[in-house]
């Protein structure tokens, strides 16, 4: 080894010896009798010190060397006069007598320091140094640890990690696949997994009744601050489960992981319906980390309004809403007017598409005020506020239209409102089940059902009849992990009957020689003995960006690639020559 000890090892039980670093340069401050460097390597930073009056040669030569230089310093460690206890080294310091310069930098294009001055596209074009940051590799180091905790509980657990192709058949069910030719086989595509699931209900078929493994995925859609075109997911199945069994499997998973690298305990996992979480918090993902649960003041346009909150008859807006809510925000009752118009701005973005906002607040002094005065009697909306629990200080946002939509914009809403209030801390954690999600939903465009989740997941075993007389209310028996408003992962007892199986696929519109082509191995092995069997995958790097208190999965992928699918460190993806084309059979339109 060219060096004795690390960058971030030494500390005041060393005083005396005689050690050899190697790094970089993080800093270095002339001071005319004495040069400090900040030696920087993976582990950490360590102050070595030249002396002009013992070695000016030494001194001299070191002060030629710039930022990021890569060197080997010898020395002795002594303890430092003036402490940094902000670092782990920061009560010692190397007296350098010997120094090897290995590399000369240039000037970096951004600076290596954690609050850098580089942007997110100069940043990804010289990934390489981007690493070198404190932080990035802090994350990283974190994502090791995870990866780490999950093969040896899972391992402890019984699991096997088996490793599945790269190469397989491409399934347009889902979403786009990236396809590869192949050479050998002329006309003929493989396409990248979107994940590995018909290989581990193979295996399941196989009689390996515990299978994970930690793998890379690939999907060509849209990208956004949680998606990127290759991530990767744990990926896990079980077989002679139940729903149960796989919760609890893998909550206690959950539970190890916030205990070891938290320090947290999480305890158990609520469970609430999918139905239950559109209803109070207009999310499949809800985040419960603070209330604000909707108050339905109308549902439906029944001619019942037995359960209506506000009479009908005197407000055309909730008249012909099919479904009118709000939630309460706490002390909110002093938004000015510019402040509520923002709020309103915000919901009629495109990316929302609400028509308006509605507004009822409580002020201090208990009066009621709203924007819709003129339309509802003071006694009216005195019950509004009540049956909201509404407290003085209060304000309460409403929004109308067609059901499912608008709970879904008033959840956005909902979200935004929390981020102003500060009511989402990167350090709270609260996970909880969402359970009985549809089996399946209707595209009005195509007039067809696609699957919630995938084609190979069971129905609830008391809906399966349904599935012939009205396939629309049958419930999947299928479950996702959310943890502060983010799906972490999701799965669901499979479908291990052939019979079953083609029904779905029948009703997701496939013919039958459609279903044999694409997925007839599949069928196929369910005649040999197919057990009960179900599973789960979660996003890692979302795990990962979750446990790291960050919103983006990028700085915790090692070389991501930026919001249009490219590599713009290697310049990726490129054209390729008109040889390799040919040899392919292929050719591109300009």
């Amino acid at each position: 080894m060219l060096r004795t000890k690390t960058c971030g090892e030494l500390s005041l039980k060393n005083i005396g010896e005689s050690v050899t670093l190697c790094g970089w340069i993080q800093r270095m401050r002339d001071m005319g009798g004495m040069t400090f460097l900040d030696l920087r390597d993976r582990y950490g930073i360590t102050q070595i010190v030249f002396n002009m009056e013992t070695n000016a040669a030494l001194c001299g030569q070191v002060r030629g060397y710039g930022r990021e230089c890569v060197i080997g310093v010898s020395g002795t460690v002594a303890e430092r006069s003036n402490k940094n206890l902000k670092i782990a080294t920061g009560e010692i310091e190397i007296l350098a007598e010997k120094v090897h310069l290995y590399n000369r930098s240039k000037t970096p294009p951004f600076t290596i320091e954690t609050d850098t001055d580089g942007g997110d596209e100069l940043r990804m074009k010289y990934r390489y140094l981007d690493l070198r940051r404190p932080n990035v590799r802090a994350n990283l180091e974190l994502r090791h640890r995870l990866g780490m905790l999950i093969r040896n509980y899972m391992s402890g657990a019984g699991f096997l990690e088996i490793e599945t192709p790269f190469l397989i058949k491409s399934t347009p069910e889902g979403a786009r696949d990236f396809v590869v030719p192949s050479r050998m086989n002329m006309g003929e595509f493989y396409a990248l997994p979107q994940s590995p699931q018909t290989f581990k209900q193979l295996l399941m078929v196989s009689g390996y009744d515990k299978y994970f493994q930690i793998v890379r995925c690939f999907r060509d859609e849209d990208l956004r601050a949680d998606r990127q075109p290759e991530f990767t997911q744990l990926d896990c199945e079980m077989s002679f489960v139940e729903q149960d069994d796989v919760l609890a499997t893998f909550e206690g998973l959950v539970q190890h992981l916030f205990m070891a690298e938290k320090g947290i305990d999480i305890g158990s996992l609520p469970h609430i319906t999918y139905r239950e979480a559109m209803d109070k918090y207009g999310s499949d993902k809800p985040d419960i980390r603070f209330g604000m649960e909707f108050v339905h003041i109308k549902k439906g346009l029944a001619a019942d309004a037995s359960e209506n909150i506000l009479p009908s008859g005197k407000f055309t807006v909730f008249d012909n809403a099919e479904w009118v809510g709000g939630f309460v925000a706490r002390g909110c009752a002093e938004y000015t007017r510019k402040q509520i118009d923002e709020l309103t701005d915000f919901v009629k973005r495109p990316q929302i598409g609400a028509s308006g906002l509605v507004w009822v607040r409580r002020a201090n002094d208990g009066s009621i005020k709203s924007s819709i005065d003129k339309f509802y009697t003071p006694e009216e909306l005195k019950l509004l506020a009540d049956k909201a629990d509404m407290q003085n200080g209060d304000i309460m946002l409403i929004m109308a239209g067609i059901g499912e939509k608008t709970r879904e914009q008033l959840g956005t809403l909902r979200l935004h409102v929390a981020d102003l209030l500060g009511l989402r801390s990167a350090n709270e954690y609260k996970p909880l089940w969402v359970v009985d999600f549809p089996l399946l939903e209707w595209n009005d465009e195509d007039k067809r059902f696609y699957a919630k989740h995938h084609p190979f997941t069971s129905p609830k075993p008391e809906h399966i009849p349904l599935l012939d007389t009205d396939p629309a209310s049958v419930n999947a028996n299928a479950y996702d992990l959310v943890i502060n408003g983010v799906e972490i992962g999701g799965g669901s007892i499979r479908i291990h009957d052939r019979a079953l199986q083609k029904k779905m696929f029948s009703i997701l519109g496939f013919t039958d020689g459609e279903a044999q082509k694409q997925f007839g191995f599949l069928m196929d092995a369910f005649e040999y003995g197919a057990p009960p069997h179900g599973g789960i995958a979660f996003g890692f790097d979302r795990l990962s960006s979750l446990f790291g208190g960050a919103e983006s999965i990028r700085d915790f992928i090692a070389f991501p690639k930026n919001n249009s699918g490219r590599d713009v460190m290697i310049d990726s993806p490129s054209t390729i020559s008109e040889d390799q084309l040919k040899e392919l059979c292929l050719t591109v339109r300009n």
